[in-house]
């Protein structure tokens, strides 16, 4: 679990970041999961776009594959959501440390 210091981070990290993973009207497959999760080990931060013909919410598509991968739900603005997971043998991000 992240604290909201690091989720604010995270955020800032997201910005620039383009969508790796689109969702279209085929909702939510396995591909789709198996797609982020790879996405998620090379790079720990990842951008999903939810296209025009998909009729999920984007908050809950976030946390049900944040769920099922053991990721973290970082934000969704729009269409658009942001996952978070440490990677185990490519590590990028240096998280602030939480506070004790």
């Amino acid at each position: 679990m992240i604290t909201s210091k690091q989720r604010s981070y995270l955020k800032s990290l997201a910005h620039s970041l383009e969508p790796s993973v689109y969702l279209g009207k085929g909702g939510l497959t396995e591909n789709i999961i198996k797609e982020v999760d790879v996405n998620l080990e090379a790079r720990e931060l990842i951008k999903v776009k939810l296209q025009e013909g998909c009729s999920l919410e984007p908050k809950e598509v976030a946390n049900q594959i944040a769920e099922e991968l053991g990721a973290d739900f970082v934000q969704a603005i729009g269409k658009k959501f942001t996952l978070y997971r440490e990677s185990k043998e490519n590590k990028q991000i240096e998280l602030p440390r939480a506070k004790r």
